[in-house]
């Protein structure tokens, strides 16, 4: 596999040590490469690949915070440090809800964690760092150029997502790092919008408020001592005010149910949603995972309805094995 870290950012984008007051180079010493293994029969696999890499960040001695996508049913993953060396790690969990992953080093790692820092207190405009596995070549100096609610199509919704500018081209596990020098969010997808007329990229940025309730499980339990949300194994996209299902996961609830891409959701349990966000809540509203969820959808001229039984969407992964 080639150096997870043999690309560079562009060098007018990189972060540089005089314009912050904290010792940018020690904070991103904590932005660590993360590789990891996953079973070819994997449920994962299909849509994110049996080898995942980008980046973690070291929020506490030996464990590494990162994005879930990049360790779920990981049976093997791989924590690169800035010198060269290779530490191997075990996947503790994964929290659904945020988006979260947590890794637990099995060697060594002499190196100082980056503290937790307030999200909340992060303003629009603010000078941040999306910090990359291998410091400031690796690094973005970007801003926060939006705060605001995202639903993504695979089922998850966050109220108050950080989106920032310009964006960085290894985001995954990407660390935020607040111009006090703290961790502010994780990095999870790359997107783009309109503005001004033109096209421009922005870094998806979990918010690192939606980590504290739920680290102590995680670390110890590898989950969150929470019902799990009902799961239906559909991703849909909202097109003109409709809920239109545009992909469905083999062996889930809505594939059960004969669903199909290009079906339009009407309403959930006799309530109308035009948008992704209302079908969620509305969703996540009838109760934990395992309800029976009824929906009217349209199809090809005809209206019906159905009724699915939703279920815990983690039954359907591997659990990591400590070797």
């Amino acid at each position: 596999m080639p150096s997870l870290t043999e690309w560079k950012v562009p060098p007018a984008n990189q972060p540089r040590a005089g314009d912050y007051a904290f010792d940018l180079d020690r904070a991103l010493a904590s932005v660590i490469g993360l590789h990891s293994i996953i079973p070819n029969d994997a449920f994962s696999a299909d849509n994110l690949g049996t080898e995942r890499a980008g980046n973690g960040v070291l929020i506490d001695h030996g464990l590494v915070l990162t994005i879930g996508y990049l360790i779920t049913e990981a049976e093997a993953v791989w924590l690169h440090l800035g010198d060269g060396r290779v530490v191997q790690g075990h996947a503790l969990g994964v929290d659904p809800e945020s988006g979260f992953g947590l890794v637990q080093a099995l060697g060594h790692i002499d190196i100082d964690p980056l503290p937790l820092g307030s999200s909340a207190s992060a303003d629009i405009g603010d000078r941040v760092v999306l910090g990359g596995a291998g410091g400031r070549t690796r690094s973005v100096a970007s801003h926060i150029a939006a705060k605001q609610e995202f639903a993504g199509y695979w089922e998850y919704l966050l109220d108050d997502a950080m989106f920032t500018h310009p964006a960085h081209p290894n985001w995954g596990g990407a660390g935020l790092i607040s111009n006090r020098g703290e961790l502010i969010g994780i990095g999870s997808l790359q997107l783009e919008r309109e503005r001004e007329g033109k096209s421009e990229h922005l870094n998806m940025v979990v918010p690192i408020d939606l980590l504290k309730p739920v680290l102590d499980d995680l670390r110890k339990f590898g989950r969150v001592n929470r019902p799990a949300r009902p799961w239906l194994g559909m991703y849909s996209a909202e097109i003109e005010n409709k809920i239109v299902v545009v992909g469905i996961s083999a062996k889930g609830p809505a594939a059960r149910a004969e669903l199909k891409a290009g079906d339009v959701i009407l309403a959930v349990n006799g309530e109308k949603v035009s948008s992704q966000t209302e079908f969620y809540r509305k969703l996540w509203s009838l109760g934990p995972a395992g309800v029976d969820v009824p929906l009217t959808v349209y199809h090809e001229g005809v209206t019906f309805n159905v009724v699915l039984a939703s279920t815990d969407r983690a039954k359907m992964l591997k659990v990591p094995i400590l070797h």
